[in-house]
């Protein structure tokens, strides 16, 4: 009978116990160690040999952008004038004064946060806005009958050009400047997402119709998931837009922001902080843009090689 609590083959393990003589030793096998992993240097080398092609492009981009600044302080410093004047553009030297001075007052960076929050929520309320409709828009015949006539009227009006009447309609001056921004970024984003539309296979909506997928499925699973790229393509073209529409509204109806400053400096001939100013809205630009064609990435995995 067996013993309670013994394994089912506690008879074997008796036996070979019974059998071993006293001075035969009891081993028990250990599994080997794992093999080392690679050094510090393998993974150096793997991490070069991986991106290497995204190396050389900031290298090159670092290099242009090195020469831009050699030839400016160049043809500045030098007070040239072919054609185009350069008497009265500062140097590089200048400008770096004039940013030393302004972060170290704290005046800028007031500017800086105020343009910032203003993109913000302008351009996060456009696509919000836009990418749904652009969907219905692509997806519904009738919705497309509609909002398109009207989108094709409005999308040519320039930003600038809202800027009257954007001031009778809101009752503050920062509701018109996230008017202004909202309309300048929701055009692009909803002409590029009714574009993605348009070039889905109709093939997939059927095998999703045929494997049961319901309207709000198709809508998530298919709609939205081929025109990504488009939509992302909006959403970069639609920041780009943005920043254009806001240092306009901010340069003529604005009381703080970089579009302020910059027209600020331009009244008070402080040609330094012009170009301050200048630089400020193309770097935030940059990051901006980057910012958005990092998160397109993250949600499109299947095209971070591109």
């Amino acid at each position: 009978m067996k013993p309670a609590g013994l394994p089912r083959d506690w008879q074997a393990d008796v036996v070979v116990l019974a059998n071993r003589t006293p001075a035969e030793p009891l081993t028990i096998e250990t599994p080997p160690p794992p093999p080392p992993g690679p050094t510090l240097a393998v993974r150096a080398r793997r991490w070069l040999d991986l991106n290497r092609q995204r190396l050389i492009d900031t290298v090159i981009g670092a290099g242009a952008v090195l020469v831009a600044l050699i030839g400016w302080h160049l043809l500045s410093a030098n007070h040239v004038d072919l054609y185009v004047r350069f008497e009265n553009v500062p140097s590089p030297g200048q400008v770096l004064d004039a940013t030393s001075r302004q972060f170290s007052s704290g005046a800028f960076l007031v500017h800086v946060l105020a343009s910032c929050r203003r993109i913000f929520i302008g351009f996060a309320l456009a696509a919000l806005v836009a990418i749904p409709t652009g969907l219905v828009m692509g997806r519904y015949r009738l919705a497309r009958a509609i909002v398109f006539p009207l989108a094709e009227i409005f999308r040519p009006i320039p930003a600038i050009a809202w800027v009257p009447i954007s001031i009778m309609l809101w009752p503050t001056s920062e509701e018109s400047i996230l008017f202004i921004t909202f309309i300048g970024s929701f055009f692009p984003i909803l002409v590029n997402t009714l574009h993605g539309v348009d070039a889905i296979d109709p093939v997939l909506v059927r095998a999703a119709r045929c494997l049961g997928a319901g309207e709000i499925t198709i809508f998530r699973e298919v709609y939205l998931q081929s025109a990504l790229p488009q939509i992302f393509t909006g959403l970069t073209v639609g920041m780009g837009v943005a920043w254009i529409s806001l240092i306009a509204a901010e340069m003529i109806s604005g009381q703080y922001g970089i579009g302020y400053f910059t027209w600020q400096a331009y009244s008070l001939v402080d040609y330094p902080n012009i170009v301050l100013g200048m630089i400020s809205i193309g770097a935030l630009g940059l990051f901006s843009s980057g910012l958005i064609r990092f998160l397109g990435k993250l949600l499109m995995p299947w095209r971070a090689g591109r």
